[in-house]
């Protein structure tokens, strides 16, 4: 007899948030792939039903939720809608983010660094405390949360993401701790350079791009779906003896 398939996720309900396109659609099609049951969240309906649409055409049982994780409350909501619908997830993918402003860190208005560690650090504690409150119930549970190379070393002109990234990662640590006594993983995924609208400046400026790429053993950038496989590791029985690791995933350019 075959042993068990690690990366099947058949009967497992998976939380993927900022999943209307780019890395996060792409990782809720590869969890779906794998028999997962999705919830995806995005901010407005009106991108959020074009990704449930073309989840569900593609065989996913999928249900998706209106949620700025920038805002506590809306994230109160997010999982009592979870919670009426009897979705507890087994994996959370923490991907939404936001970055608004390029430049010096030094001339960063305000209202701009408050908005990307309002997005990218407390709302992505928010939604992994939230979640992990129901899944230490259960005693198991995986949270992924999409960091970035930049929070390993540090972008020119995006200085407030990458405070926020390295941020992440130490929030990662810290709740690996944490959680790892209730049975919880808790880890981190770190893409380079992926082909999404989220980083179309970066392609925009060629000497920055030529720049990114020289130092890329692989030669290429990434797609989405470069990302999609190891959020399925994860978030799978494949990773349960790792937590507390941030996984690089940029074509090897911090070789």
């Amino acid at each position: 007899m075959s042993p068990p398939d690690p990366f099947d996720l058949t009967g497992r309900r998976v939380l993927v948030t900022g999943a209307t396109r780019g890395i996060g659609l792409a990782v809720a099609h590869a969890l779906a792939r794998r028999g997962a049951t999705v919830a995806i969240t995005g901010r407005k309906l009106d991108t959020l039903q074009p990704a449930v649409a073309e989840l569900r055409a593609a065989g996913a049982e999928v249900e998706g939720i209106v949620c700025h994780q920038g805002d506590a409350e809306q994230i109160d909501l997010l999982f009592s809608r979870l919670d009426g619908a009897n979705f507890v997830p087994d994996a959370v993918v923490i991907n939404a983010a936001t970055n608004p402003v390029m430049g010096p860190l030094v001339d960063i208005e305000l209202d701009a660094w408050r908005k990307i560690l309002d997005v990218n650090l407390t709302g992505a504690l928010l939604t992994a405390r939230a979640a992990a409150k129901r899944m230490a119930a259960r005693k198991s549970g995986s949270i992924v949360f999409m960091a970035s190379i930049a929070g390993i070393e540090p972008i020119p002109g995006l200085g407030a993401y990458s405070v926020s990234k390295a941020a992440l990662l130490g929030l990662m640590r810290s709740l690996a701790r944490e959680l790892g006594p209730a049975g919880i993983r808790v880890n981190a995924l770190a893409p380079g350079l992926v082909e999404t609208r989220f980083a179309q400046a970066l392609f925009q400026d060629r000497a920055a791009y030529e720049s990114i790429i020289s130092r890329v053993p692989l030669g290429r950038h990434g797609q989405p779906d470069d990302i999609a496989g190891a959020a399925v590791f994860l978030a799978s029985a494949a990773s349960a003896y790792i937590t507390g690791q941030t996984l690089v995933v940029d074509g090897g350019g911090r070789v």
